[in-house]
C-alpha cells in the first residue's frame, strides 16, 4: 500500500458534523447508489442494512442519494426513507441490466457520483458509468455460490465474481468492512490492494447492556436461514453441547429457505423441545434476545463481518462463532468472544462459555469495551472520504 493510501486508509475518523464540510468541499451533491437488495426486502440482511445506514447519514448531512434496486413484492415501486429516495423496479436478475439502461438514460436525473453494491454479481459500472465512483463489497462470495445454485450456474457465477469482472475494477476504489475481508478480496479476485479500503461498520445507539441473561444458559443465533450461514451446523454443535450443560436452551432468530430442514434437524436429535424458531422480530424483542442471551453464536461459511456480533457485544453479550473472514475482526479472540477453527469445535466453544459463568462474565465485560470502537457516523464519514478522493483534482 503507497503511503497516501496507508494515511487515506488509517486517518482518524470525523465526527458527523465534519461529514457535512467534507461534502461541501467535493464538489459532489447527488449520488446514485445501485444495489441487489432493499432493506425491506425479506431476505435483506448485513449488506442492507450498512447501506443504510451510510445513505441515511450521507442524506442528513446535504446529499441527495437516490438507491436503485429490486422490487419488493407488495412494497411500493418509489418512496421516500430517511431522506433518501428508493425505486424498485425489476426481478432479482434484470435489476442488473434495467439499473444500467436507467442510468444511462438519466431516468432518475443527473448525478455526481456513482456507488455499486456489488453482493456477488457486480453491476460492472468501470465500463458504463462516468464520473467519481466507488464500490462496497463486503466480501468474496466463492465459498457460497455452490450452496446457493446449481453446479453449473455456481460456476458460471465464480467465475463472473471472480475472473471476468475483477479486471474492469483495477482502478475504482472498493470499500469492505473488515481487514480479513480486505484480505480476501485482494487475494481471491485480484483487486489492487492499495484501492481496498477498510471501513467498519457501527452499531445502533439502541444496543447497550441491560439486565442479567437467562437461567438456565441461552444460546442465540440471528441471521437469514440460508445455507452459508450452516445453522444445521449450530445445531448439531448444540446438541453435543447440551449434553455437558444442563438446561442449555437454543433460540434461532431469522427466516429463510432452510428454516423446515433445521426443524426436522432438531427434531430427528431429539431437542426440538430446547430450540425454539422465532422468525422475524422487532427491532425491540431483538434487543431484548440479545440481553437475555448467555452468548450468540453463528457457524457462517463466509461474512463481511458479522453485524449481529457487534450489535450482541454491544450489550454484553460475548459471541462463539466460526473462524472466517469478518468474523475474525468483528470478535476478539479470547477477550470479546471466541472463534472457533472447525465446526467440531463449536460444540466446545458453547460449553467453554456457557457452562463456566467466571468466563462468560470477563469475555461480557471485553465485548462491552470492544464495542465501543464502532459507529455509524464514523463509517458514513470515512466512506464518503474514499468516494470524495475521485473527484477529478482531489
Amino acid at each position: 500500500m503507497s503511503d497516501d493510501r496507508r494515511r487515506l486508509a488509517n486517518r482518524p475518523a470525523l465526527p458527523h458534523g465534519d461529514l457535512q464540510e467534507l461534502i461541501s468541499g467535493s464538489g459532489i451533491r447527488r449520488v446514485h447508489v445501485l444495489a441487489w437488495r432493499d432493506l425491506d426486502d425479506p431476505e435483506a440482511g448485513g449488506s442492507e442494512l450498512h447501506a443504510h445506514e451510510v445513505m441515511k447519514r450521507w442524506s442528513t448531512a446535504g446529499l441527495e442519494v437516490v438507491l436503485r434496486t429490486s422490487a419488493v413484492a407488495g412494497m411500493p415501486e418509489r418512496l421516500a426513507r430517511d431522506g433518501y429516495a428508493v425505486v424498485r423496479k425489476s426481478g432479482r436478475y434484470r435489476v442488473f441490466p434495467g439499473s444500467v439502461f436507467e442510468e444511462l438514460a438519466r431516468r432518475h436525473g443527473r448525478r455526481d457520483a456513482l456507488v455499486e453494491v456489488w453482493n456477488g454479481v457486480p453491476f460492472l459500472t468501470p465500463i458504463w458509468g462516468r464520473g467519481p465512483r466507488m464500490v462496497i463489497q463486503h466480501h468474496d462470495h466463492s465459498a457460497m455460490w455452490p450452496l446457493v445454485l446449481s453446479p453449473t450456474l455456481a460456476r458460471l457465477g465464480s467465475l463472473l465474481e471472480r475472473r471476468l469482472a475483477p479486471p474492469f475494477y483495477r482502478s475504482t476504489p472498493v470499500v469492505t468492512l473488515s481487514r480479513s475481508s480486505a484480505e480476501g478480496l485482494v487475494a481471491g479476485l485480484g483487486h489492487r490492494r492499495d484501492l481496498v479500503h477498510v471501513v467498519e461498520p457501527g452499531i445502533h445507539h439502541r444496543y447497550v447492556p441491560g439486565g442479567t441473561p437467562e437461567q438456565p444458559p441461552l444460546v442465540l443465533s440471528v441471521g437469514r436461514l440460508m445455507p452459508s450461514k450452516r445453522v444445521d451446523a449450530l445445531i448439531r454443535s448444540y446438541a453435543e453441547a447440551l449434553r455437558s450443560v444442563q438446561g442449555l436452551r437454543l433460540e434461532i432468530i431469522g427466516e429463510g429457505p432452510e428454516e423446515h430442514a433445521l426443524r426436522r434437524l432438531a427434531a430427528e436429535l431429539g431437542i426440538a423441545s430446547s430450540v425454539a424458531f422465532c422468525g422475524r422480530v422487532t427491532d425491540d424483542a431483538l434487543l431484548d434476545a440479545y440481553r437475555r442471551a448467555t452468548l450468540v453464536a453463528s457457524a457462517s461459511i463466509s461474512e463481511g463481518w458479522g453485524m449481529t456480533i457487534t450489535e450482541a457485544a454491544a450489550c454484553g453479550t460475548p459471541a462463539v462463532v466460526s473462524d472466517v473472514a469478518g468474523h475474525r475482526d468483528a470478535v476478539l479472540d479470547g477477550r470479546s468472544g471466541l472463534l472457533v477453527a472447525e465446526p467440531s469445535d463449536m460444540a466446545a466453544g458453547l460449553v467453554a462459555v456457557a457452562g463456566d459463568q467466571g468466563h462468560r462474565a470477563a469475555l461480557s465485560a471485553g465485548a462491552v469495551a470492544f464495542a465501543t470502537r464502532f459507529d455509524w457516523d464514523r463509517t458514513a464519514t470515512e466512506a464518503f472520504r474514499v468516494l470524495a478522493s475521485t473527484v477529478p483534482g482531489r
